[in-house]
C-alpha cells in the first residue's frame, strides 16, 4: 500500500495520477493548506522534514518516505512498472527523451511559473496597502523583461517538440508526459496556451486517460483560480 500525503491543489495530483496509471493500491492523506499563507500545514513536516508536498510512503518497503515529484516518480516506476509501460525501452532514443522531459519539468519548466506566481502576489495582501502599487509596477517590469520571454521561449519549444510526436518522449504516453503535465496546466489556467495548439491538444489527449479522471476524482485538478 501506497500513503499519498497529498496537499491539495498541488504537484501531488501528478503522482495520483501516476498511481493510477499503474494499477498500484493506493490511499491519499489529504492536507489543507493554510487559507492566509496558503502554504502547507505544520503537520507534513511529521512526514518529511521539508513539510511539502508530494511525498508518499511505501508500507511494502518498511513505511519508506521518498519526496519530491521527479524522484517518486523514478521510484514508483521502477518499482511497480514491472512490464514497462510507462517507461521507453532502454537504449531507445525515446528512452533519452523520457528522461531529459521528465526532468526538464521541475528543473527549467516550472521555476519561471513560480516566479511569476510570486511576483504576482506582490500587488496582493498580506502585502501592505502602500506597498501594493509599487509591488506590481515592480511585477509587471519582471514579467516584461524577464519571465514572458522565459516562458514564450518554452512554450515555443514545447509546441515544437509534440510536432515531432503525439507525446513528449514520442509515440507511446510515458510517466514524462505526467511530469510536463503541470507547467502545461499553472499556463493553461491563465490561459497561457492560447496560440499553442499541439499544447492544447496535449492537455486534451491526458484529460481523456481513464486513468487521469480517476486521479481528478480523487485529489482534484489542480488551479490556480
Amino acid at each position: 500500500m501506497i500513503k499519498v500525503h497529498h496537499l491539495e491543489n498541488s504537484r501531488s495530483q501528478r503522482i495520483l495520477w501516476l498511481l493510477e496509471e499503474l494499477g498500484v493500491d493506493y490511499r491519499v492523506i489529504t492536507y489543507p493548506r493554510d487559507p492566509g499563507t496558503l502554504l502547507a500545514p505544520a503537520s507534513l513536516r511529521e512526514i518529511h522534514p521539508l513539510g511539502k508536498s508530494p511525498v508518499i510512503s511505501d508500507e511494502a518497503r518498511d513505511g519508506r518516505v521518498v519526496a519530491e515529484s521527479g524522484a517518486i516518480v523514478e521510484y514508483l516506476v521502477e518499482h511497480y512498472d514491472a512490464p514497462g509501460e510507462l517507461v521507453p525501452p532502454a537504449g531507445s532514443d525515446a528512452r533519452e527523451r523520457y528522461r531529459f522531459w521528465l526532468h526538464h519539468a521541475e528543473g527549467s519548466a516550472m521555476p519561471p511559473l513560480v516566479m511569476r506566481l510570486v511576483f504576482a502576489s506582490l500587488g496582493q495582501p498580506p502585502v501592505p496597502a502602500l506597498a501594493r502599487p509599487l509591488g506590481r509596477l515592480f511585477a509587471r517590469g519582471v514579467e516584461k523583461q524577464l519571465l514572458g520571454p522565459q516562458i514564450r521561449q518554452l512554450c515555443d519549444y514545447w509546441e515544437a517538440e509534440l510536432g515531432r510526436d503525439t507525446w513528449f518522449a514520442g509515440e507511446a504516453f510515458t510517466a514524462a508526459d505526467i511530469q510536463m503535465s503541470f507547467p502545461l496546466l499553472a499556463l493553461e489556467n491563465g490561459g497561457g496556451l492560447s496560440g499553442y495548439p499541439r499544447l492544447k491538444g496535449f492537455m486534451a489527449a491526458c484529460r481523456e486517460r481513464p486513468a487521469y479522471r480517476r486521479a481528478v476524482e480523487k485529489g482534484g485538478e489542480f488551479s490556480l483560480g
